[in-house]
């Protein structure tokens, strides 16, 4: 018997404008019939441990030299409306930079926000800066400072005196983690960017129009250490300075690797990791994700690092930390510049809620309000 033949229908008419579209312009609207809990406000109360309240960032949103914030009071009427009882601001500075952010939130307003400072790494410039970077660190905290923010230019791009990277688990800066032990401050360290920020700018890089838009943000120029090499750095300085607590911001700087992350968590009881600004990756795979925090529920920080923070950006955080909703938007972006994916829900239960939400950062950092 001969074969059936398939007939295949015929194909209704397409424009020839559509056969040219640019994929930027595609506008692709789900089919899909999934379950829609929208989370408005945090379950229990909440501290947000991530986000930028200062002037530090504020070119990032056409705002240079202003504040992140414009409006202090109408932040707390958000975060009453959020259920945030504090927000940990990462701008300090140093100086009076920190003492400017000191003087708008922490002081003017106790409990509800810490503020943390920076190391000024023009100390590398010179032999012996270790010492000098620690006194910084102790003239900060005598001042008002809760904690320490390390931003990814360590390793990317602070060189010492003779020109060369200086590296997270550089010996030299030995002095600077162990002030931060004696004075029982965080240090709050964000490590290399994702993982896809150091491949090549091609038609395979995940992040291909976040890099188009930002191509500073590109780290693939072989004059950069490799990711692998940054994440080695991190792990040798936290094993290096066991007294000293870590809290590696972005999930570990390795949101796309959750084993990778567990086993940091397994091996250093020092170190803590944060969701920040990773929605996009841990949604993606939420079981892997679901099974450190609920393994390491006492480690893990909730944070967003949207600013200026907005209802819409908290409600999406809420939702993935509370729901076993599946296929929502990580973004309120039409086209998401940190992928062009949706993202499932953890569903956590309460217990494990009320330490990421809020116990953890209370543990941590000094002078939040419980």
């Amino acid at each position: 018997m001969a074969p059936a033949v398939r007939r295949r229908r015929p194909r209704p008419p397409v424009t020839e404008d559509l056969t040219d579209l640019r994929l930027r312009d595609y506008r692709p609207v789900p089919r899909l019939v999934a379950p829609v809990h929208p989370v408005e406000r945090a379950r229990v109360p909440a501290v947000d441990a991530h986000n930028h309240l200062g002037r530090w960032l504020t070119q990032w949103i056409d705002r240079p030299g202003d504040w992140t914030v414009s409006d202090v009071g109408e932040l707390l009427e958000l975060m009453e409306a959020c259920n945030l009882n504090a927000i940990v601001n990462l701008d300090g500075r140093w100086g009076d930079e920190l003492e400017a952010n000191l003087d708008r939130y922490d002081r003017a307003y106790p409990g509800r926000f810490a503020t943390f400072c920076h190391i000024d790494w023009s100390v590398t410039s010179e032999p012996g800066f270790g010492a000098r970077a620690a006194e910084s660190l102790r003239a900060s905290v005598r001042t008002g400072a809760k904690g320490l923010k390390v931003w990814k230019d360590l390793g990317l791009h602070v060189r010492d005196d003779r020109g060369e990277l200086v590296l997270p688990d550089d010996a030299r800066l030995a002095a600077l983690w162990e002030a931060a032990a004696e004075l029982g401050v965080p240090v709050f360290i964000h490590t290399a960017d994702p993982v896809a920020f150091f491949d090549p700018i091609d038609e395979r890089n995940e992040r291909l129009e976040q890099l188009l838009e930002h191509a500073e943000w590109s780290f693939a120029d072989p004059a950069f250490p490799r990711f692998e090499r940054l994440m080695a750095s991190l792990e040798g300085l936290v094993s290096a300075q066991p007294d000293t607590t870590f809290v590696g911001v972005h999930f570990g700087g390795y949101a796309e690797d959750p084993a990778f992350v567990a086993r940091m968590l397994d091996a250093y009881p020092n170190y803590h990791v944060d969701i920040a600004a990773r929605v996009a990756e841990l949604g993606r795979q939420p079981r892997a994700v679901r099974e450190v925090v609920a393994s390491h529920p006492d480690r893990v920080l909730f944070g967003i690092d949207e600013f200026p923070p907005e209802r819409e950006n908290y409600a999406i955080y809420f939702r993935f930390l509370e729901t076993a909703d599946e296929h929502f938007p990580h973004s309120t972006e039409e086209v998401p510049l940190m992928g062009r994916w949706a993202i499932s829900g953890l569903d956590l239960p309460d217990d494990v809620l009320m330490t990421v939400y809020a116990e953890n950062a209370l543990r941590l950092i000094p002078g939040l309000r419980a």
